[in-house]
């Protein structure tokens, strides 16, 4: 190639990457200003193995083919960012599979953006269960491969199950980390692992500035730093960190008191969507606020069931208020794990007399927001969620056009009801939410319940699994808050400040308002059959 021709292929090269990045830029101011804060939960397309560069730790190599397919595994490594690419050197990438009992390993090269959008490039990874890529220039990645047909084959390798991974870990995320050791220079990589920027060399002195540099730069994204001879493996939104070293989230925290950095070890469980919805809440007002409303339903009436056995009267009770037996009961099983039982809840309701019920088991904003399921909300006379795990409705219909239906049902008189993680959603806080088990009340990330009570914090299975310290911590953090723990076979009804117990067991009320004495239990606790004053926060006599 004379030099002229050099000189305008590397012009375009140039335009091209600038076109690229302003329209990434672009998209996350439009993330960050847009008034859309949906966030689709499910993380990641597929199945990502991400190493921080240096040594690949066996575990991770262990994992990557085993995803892939395991002896029927077809591997392809893709050299380009290796200065051996395209030479007899570049055969050295293979003997790291060698003795993993393998059907296939090939090497892939593109030389240019042309032979990346070839079918004989696409053909290999077509044919691929898993794709690898090599350390070195993540440059040459982005300029040969990115917004190429290449790229849409491997959107295609994750959907039908794939694996791809490698030591470029920046190139796992669209926001890409490049250029200098010390000074951040944003590029655009693969969307693979959405709503983050990865960086990696992350023990080198100054890594962890650039990445809370782009971090803040951004506003919209969660920084993940890992080390040398570190991965992540990331199966959707679900991420372990094994190997040497550690993995840093970073955060471009809005106010002082919020999370600017977390440290993951090896074994480490994180979940990416907890990450993600952590900066984008940094964006919105300080929540629980520091003078929280009060416990009050203005309108229709809340049933809280702690759990366990639900006694047939609370269903009647539960049928009468929400109109009798003709009343529309819509019941929400989707804080359990798929697939869903299309009858969950249907029978229970039917034994105590109910004639019209619809179980709702769509999951996804699209499913969500059908037309069948907006109707269905719209014309509920009660809403009942079921047991799970509270986090799970969250995902399933915050920030849709379901949600406000749910609130406008008490606006017209109805009654909303749920028991175990169904009692827990009703509250303002949302307490024992994380993703990743039940046994942390806080779970940033996951901190905000639908406030059907204002003002509140639930607890379930209260008493039954010895739950009266962790609500201690909880308003001990936020003293703003009405902790309530309800026991098993307990119903906490509420119509307007007034809550009436009802049920096997007893409701515990947590209130900083009034001082802790030491030796003393530091909640008051109301049995079935008494009735307690949510806002003057005293048993009514």
């Amino acid at each position: 190639m004379n030099k002229l021709g050099m000189n305008k292929a590397y012009v375009m090269r140039i335009q091209f990457r600038y076109l690229l990045f302003l329209i990434l830029f672009s998209l996350c101011i439009q993330e960050l200003s847009g008034s859309d804060l949906y966030l689709d939960p499910v993380g990641a397309q597929g199945r990502l193995v991400i190493v921080g560069r240096g040594e690949i730790p066996r575990q991770a190599r262990g994992q990557f083919v085993q995803w892939a397919g395991g002896s029927a595994a077809k591997i392809v490594i893709v050299t380009t960012a290796s200065a051996d690419a395209g030479t007899d050197k570049q055969n050295r990438f293979k003997q790291t599979w060698s003795d993993l009992n393998i059907d296939s390993v090939t090497l892939l090269h593109a030389q240019s953006r042309e032979q990346a959008n070839s079918e004989e490039i696409t053909a290999q990874v077509q044919q691929a269960t898993g794709v690898w890529f090599v350390g070195g220039s993540r440059q040459r990645i982005i300029d040969v491969y990115v917004g190429t047909k290449f790229e849409d084959e491997l959107e295609q390798l994750l959907k039908r199950g794939g694996v791809i991974g490698g030591t470029s870990a920046a190139m796992h995320s669209k926001v890409a980390v490049v250029g200098g050791k010390r000074r951040e220079s944003l590029d655009t990589g693969f969307d693979l692992l959405p709503g983050v920027i990865i960086d990696q060399h992350f023990t080198q002195p100054d890594r962890l500035k650039r990445l809370s540099s782009s971090a803040r730069k951004l506003g919209t994204h969660v920084g993940l730093g890992i080390d040398e001879a570190t991965a992540l493996l990331v199966d959707q939104r679900f991420m372990k960190v094994v190997g040497d070293g550690n993995v840093m989230a970073v955060f471009a925290a809005g106010r002082r008191e919020q999370l600017q950095v977390q440290e993951y070890q090896a074994d480490a469980l994180i979940d990416l969507t907890s990450l993600r919805r952590i900066v984008r809440d940094s964006q919105l007002p300080a929540f629980p606020p520091a003078k929280a409303a009060d416990p009050v339903v203005e309108k229709g009436t809340l049933m809280i069931v702690g759990g366990g056995r639900m006694p047939i009267e609370l269903v009647k009770e539960f049928i009468e208020t929400a109109g009798g037996e003709e009343a529309h009961i819509v019941v929400l099983p989707t804080s359990m794990p798929d697939p869903l039982p299309k009858d969950y809840g249907k029978r229970m309701f039917e034994a105590g007399g109910a004639k019209n019920v619809t179980v709702l088991t769509q999951r996804t904003r699209s499913e969500v927001e059908s037309s069948d399921v907006l109707e269905a909300l719209k014309t509920a006379d009660g809403v009942w969620f079921g047991g799970g795990r509270q986090w799970r409705f969250v995902d399933a219909y915050e920030h849709t056009a379901a949600y406000p239906l749910l609130h406008q049902v008490l606006a017209r008189g109805g009654i909303i009801g749920g028991s175990s993680a169904g009692a827990s959603i009703q509250g303002d806080y949302l307490a024992r939410a994380n993703p990743l088990g039940n046994t942390d009340i806080m779970a940033p990330g996951y901190e905000k319940g639908f406030g059907f009570l204002p003002g509140s914090a639930i607890d379930q299975h209260f008493k039954q699994r010895n739950r009266f310290k962790d609500m201690t911590s909880l308003v001990n953090r936020y003293p703003q808050l009405l902790g309530i723990g309800i026991d098993e076979g307990t119903a906490l009804v509420v119509k307007q400040g007034i809550g009436q117990v009802k049920g096997d067991g007893s409701v515990h009320f947590y209130d900083r308002r009034r001082p802790v004495v030491e030796g003393e239990k530091d909640y008051l606790t109301i049995d079935a059959g008494q009735a307690f004053n949510l806002v003057e926060r005293k048993a009514v006599e």
